[in-house]
């Protein structure tokens, strides 16, 4: 109280105490920590994602030539030999490679996904209903963690753009990042886009093809076999083959 029988109003000074400034910087380093550290984890997941995906697919293509003696989608036998049900199952022209099909025949590297998922090589079911599915749809292809769609295919778009040699490749489909490419071919292989069983790919199954090396948001740094994965960036449409025999 005061003299004239009042309250006095304590006055406080503004601020922070030092203590209290530094409570806030430690919990904004672990609010940030956190933050980074569930990055680290999305991105981890998602690698892992990419490689057991490529992994498995390549077991199963593999373990289907060695049972059949052929690749899948280009086996010839499949409608005698594979129970595609409710439909028969549809057979490829047996050339002993996966080709894209053109006008009025069967796309093998669609058809492929059927004959794996019937034989119980890979989980699915996967179905090409008709002969003239050009395109694949969720019903026909797996996708990657991102939505693109996988292909097996023989050909040569794997690599950098003057590669001259088609081989049989599963590629990774496209809408990757090219910091998550580069950490799986890191992990796998030699770490280089042009070099190796893992390469970057331009396939797109979507109509959205990542673009060539070296260019504008491009996923490398440049159209070569020595080019490396360009994460500098925040290039998010980006694809890889793994090159199989």
């Amino acid at each position: 109280m005061n003299a004239r029988g009042g309250f006095a109003i304590a006055h406080v000074a503004g601020g922070f105490t030092l203590l209290e400034a530094a409570t806030v910087l430690v919990i904004a380093g672990l609010l940030l920590q956190a933050v980074v550290t569930g990055q680290e984890l999305i991105q981890n997941s998602r690698v892992r994602n990419i490689m057991s995906q490529q992994s498995a697919v390549e077991a199963a293509f593999e373990a289907f030539q060695d049972r059949f003696l052929a690749p899948p989608g280009d086996y010839a036998a499949a409608s005698a030999n594979i129970d595609c049900s409710p439909a028969s199952c549809l057979d490829g022209n047996g050339n002993g490679r996966i080709e894209a099909g053109t006008s009025g025949a069967v796309h093998e590297e669609i058809l492929a996904w059927q004959h794996l998922s019937a034989a119980g090589f890979l989980e699915g079911p996967f179905h090409l209903l008709a002969s003239g599915a050009t395109a694949p749809t969720p019903d026909n292809t797996p996708r990657n963690v991102f939505g693109g769609y996988l292909e097996i295919a023989f050909d040569r778009q794997w690599g950098y753009s003057g590669n001259p040699s088609p081989r049989h490749n599963i590629k990774s489909g496209n809408h990757i990042p090219a910091s998550v490419l580069a950490e799986v071919d890191q992990k796998i292989d030699d770490g280089r886009p042009g070099s190796g069983r893992f390469q970057f790919s331009t396939y797109s199954g979507d109509g959205v093809p990542p673009p060539v090396g070296g260019t504008p948001d491009g996923c490398t740094d440049a159209d070569a076999q020595t080019a490396s994965w360009d994460t500098r960036g925040s290039f998010d449409n980006c694809g890889a083959a793994t090159l199989v025999r």
